[in-house]
């Protein structure tokens, strides 16, 4: 075999390793179990997605700096309210922006539910999230049910948590 030949294969086997290294072990799609996580919440109380289990829950990718959140997180809230007895969380994830902005954010737009903030993005690359604001839909045994990429609509919103409350 060729010195150049080698070459080309020793730079294809690099290419797959560095690519296989960076893909996330866990898969985060429809039909599967969603991948745990933790951390500290906008009101410095610790929160992990684990202690949810046995309810429906939305994973919602926020922050303050996102336009279509603004709309998005009154409907979020009045849904929170109208869901509780359903046994229905809510659980917000802070991405690409600072904790300050994003406290008085969930204020002023009644986002009371927890947010977990996700510094260096760990959440979010894990999640694959592409936008914000995304939302996947949990059911109570930890199943992803549904995914929303953009503002979620009360007819979205109503739709989703449907698959998620009653899984096909």
């Amino acid at each position: 075999m060729s010195t150049s030949r080698r070459a080309a294969i020793a730079g294809i086997v690099a290419a797959v390793v560095l690519f296989v290294g960076c893909t996330p072990a866990v898969v985060v799609e429809k039909g599967r179990p969603v991948p745990d996580f933790g951390g500290t919440t906008l009101t410095g109380q610790s929160v992990d997605l684990a202690q949810f289990r046995g309810h429906p829950v939305v994973i919602n990718f926020w922050g303050p700096s996102c336009v279509p959140c603004r709309d998005e997180m009154p409907l979020l809230a009045a849904k929170a309210k109208e869901h509780a007895g359903d046994g229905v969380v809510i659980l917000g994830v802070l991405t690409d922006d600072p904790v300050e902005p994003a406290r008085a954010f969930a204020a002023e737009f009644g986002g009371t539910w927890d947010t977990v903030i996700d510094p260096g993005a760990a959440i979010k690359k894990t999640y694959r999230v592409l936008g914000r604001p995304q939302s996947f839909f949990v059911d109570a045994s930890g199943i992803l049910r549904s995914i929303q990429i953009g503002a979620l609509t009360d007819a979205d919103f109503e739709r989703q948590l449907g698959l998620t409350v009653h899984p096909a």
